[in-house]
């Protein structure tokens, strides 16, 4: 059974509920009773696992990025110094 996300604009509460995708959306925030508790746009999660397809083109495997010719001038870092998680 799916996760849903939902949020009330009345009051801000937000919490996730397991529903079957047949039943109908929730509508009542379970914090104050308004009715305009609805459903939030959210990214879905999974994982895959096994050695399906994802396994063996996709999964892993880093390339070489692709060398830059002479002309090219590498980019600048983003970050001034050790501060950051790139150093």
């Amino acid at each position: 059974m799916p996760i849903y996300e939902y949020r009330c604009p009345s009051c801000g509460f937000q919490k996730e509920h397991l529903q079957k995708m047949s039943d109908q959306p929730l509508s009542t925030c379970p914090s104050c009773g308004s009715q305009g508790y609805a459903k939030l746009l959210s990214a879905a999660g999974f994982q895959l696992k096994g050695s399906g397809w994802y396994a063996t083109d996709f999964k892993g495997g880093s390339t070489a990025p692709a060398a830059t010719s002479a002309t090219e001038t590498p980019a600048a870092p983003a970050c001034a110094g050790g501060g950051c998680a790139c150093h």
